[in-house]
C-alpha cells in the first residue's frame, strides 16, 4: 500500500518520506560526516525514500558540507535503496560543467539514484568570499543551468568535440529548483524540474505554508499544461517526541539561536516568546500525534510529492536525531498516509 495524495491537473501520486541533514551533529567534519553516513543508512532501513544534503561553505551557520556530490557518493556505497539528493547545490558560485560531471559519476555509482537540486543560494558572506556579486547571481544561475543541462542531455560542449562523461541523460528528469516567488514556481514548472520549497519563508510575516502555497499552485498550473510529472519537494522542520513540552526543550537552544539571527537581518522582530518563536519559525514538534495533526493541517502539504523532514535549527545529539526519525517513519508518516515502498 502506498500513500496518493490529491495535486490539481494530475493524478495522485505516492507521497514520498525524505529527510534533510546540516551535519551540524559532530565536534568536528570527520564525526560530522560519519554521523550523518550512519543517519542515511538508518534512513534507508527505516524506509525513507529519499536523503538530502544542504551545501553550506566555510561552517558560515550551522551547515557543515561545502561538498554535497563527494559525500554522497560515500553514501552511495552505504545504502543500495534510498535516494540521494543535493538541496541545494549553489550554482551561480560553482563551474557548471565540474557539477554536471561530478553529478553524472554519483548517478553511476548510486545506479541512478541521485537527485540534482540546484539553487541560487544570496548569502552574503559566502559570495563575498567566493569574489561574486550576489545582485548577480540569478543571471549566473540562468546561465549555468542552460550549460548543465545542455550537458546532460548530450551537447557538445562550448562548440568542441567534447560530450560529458558518463552520460546521464535521466538526470535530467530528477533536475529540482528552488524558489521564493510564484513567479519562480511558474517558470521552475515550464523548466519541467521538480520545486523545493524551504522549510521556512523568511523573507515573508505570512506563515510559511500561506506564502508558499501561491509558488506551489504557479508550478502546478504550468506542470499541468505539459508533459511530464509534477514533483514538490516540501522540507519542514519536523521533530516528534515524548510530548510537547519534551519536543520544546530539545529544540530550545536551536531555535533560540536561530530566532536571534533573523532579528539581526531584519527577519523576525524582536520579543517573540518562545511559542512564538516556534510559530514563527514554522517547526512541527511535539508528540507523534501532535506533529502528525500539525502536518495535515500544513496548506502545501496536499500539493506536495515529497516530504523532507530536518530537524533544523534544533542542537540535538546524534541519538536524538536518529530517535526522532524512527518516530517519523514508524508512527507520523503512516499518519499521513505513507508507507514504504521496501520494508525496512
Amino acid at each position: 500500500m502506498t500513500a496518493e495524495i490529491a495535486r490539481p491537473g494530475s493524478e495522485p501520486a505516492r507521497l514520498r518520506l525524505s529527510f534533510l541533514t546540516h551535519l551540524h551533529v559532530g565536534r568536528d567534519a570527520a564525526e560530522s560526516y560519519r554521523i550523518a553516513l550512519e543517519q542515511f543508512a538508518a534512513a534507508e532501513e527505516l524506509g525513507f525514500d529519499t536523503g538530502w544534503v544542504a551545501q553550506h561553505h566555510f561552517h558560515n551557520g550551522d551547515g557543515r558540507l561545502p561538498s554535497v556530490l563527494p559525500f554522497l557518493a560515500a553514501a552511495a556505497e552505504r545504502t543500495r535503496r534510498i535516494r540521494l539528493g543535493t538541496a541545494v547545490v549553489v550554482l551561480p558560485l560553482e563551474d557548471p560543467l565540474r557539477v554536471a560531471e561530478d553529478a553524472a559519476v554519483v548517478d553511476a555509482i548510486s545506479g541512478g539514484r541521485l537527485e540534482l537540486g540546484l539553487g541560487t543560494g544570496s548569502d552574503p558572506l559566502t559570495f563575498a568570499a567566493f569574489g561574486r556579486d550576489p545582485d548577480d547571481r540569478h543571471r549566473r544561475f540562468g546561465e549555468g543551468l542552460d550549460v548543465l543541462t545542455g550537458a546532460l542531455g548530450g551537447r557538445s560542449i562550448n562548440g568542441t568535440e567534447a560530450l560529458l562523461y558518463p552520460p546521464a541523460p535521466g538526470l535530467l528528469d530528477r533536475l529540482w529548483t528552488s524558489t521564493l516567488s510564484p513567479e519562480g514556481g511558474s517558470r521552475i514548472g515550464r523548466a519541467g524540474a521538480g520545486l523545493l520549497l524551504a522549510r521556512t519563508a523568511f523573507l515573508s510575516s505570512e506563515p510559511t505554508d500561506v506564502n508558499q502555497r501561491p509558488v506551489a499552485l504557479a508550478y502546478l498550473a504550468e506542470r499541468a499544461a505539459r508533459p511530464g510529472p509534477a514533483r514538490i519537494g516540501l522540507s519542514r522542520c519536523v521533530y516528534p517526541a515524548a510530548d510537547r513540552r519534551t519536543a520544546m526543550a530539545d529544540m530550545a537552544e536551536g531555535v533560540a539561536a536561530y530566532v536571534d539571527s533573523m532579528v539581526h537581518r531584519g527577519h523576525f522582530p524582536a520579543g517573540l516568546d518562545q511559542e512564538a518563536a516556534f510559530r514563527r519559525s514554522h517547526i512541527h514538534c511535539g508528540s507523534p500525534d501532535e506533529v502528525a495533526a500539525s502536518l495535515r493541517a500544513d496548506r502545501v502539504l496536499d500539493l506536495s510529492t515529497e516530504l523532507i523532514c530536518q530537524v533544523h535549527p534544533g542542537r540535538l545529539t546524534a541519538g536524538q536525531v536518529l530517535r526522532a526519525m524512527e518516530l517519523i517513519a514508524c508512527e507520523v508518516a503512516p499518519q499521513l498516509g505513507w508507507r514504504p515502498l521496501v520494508a525496512g
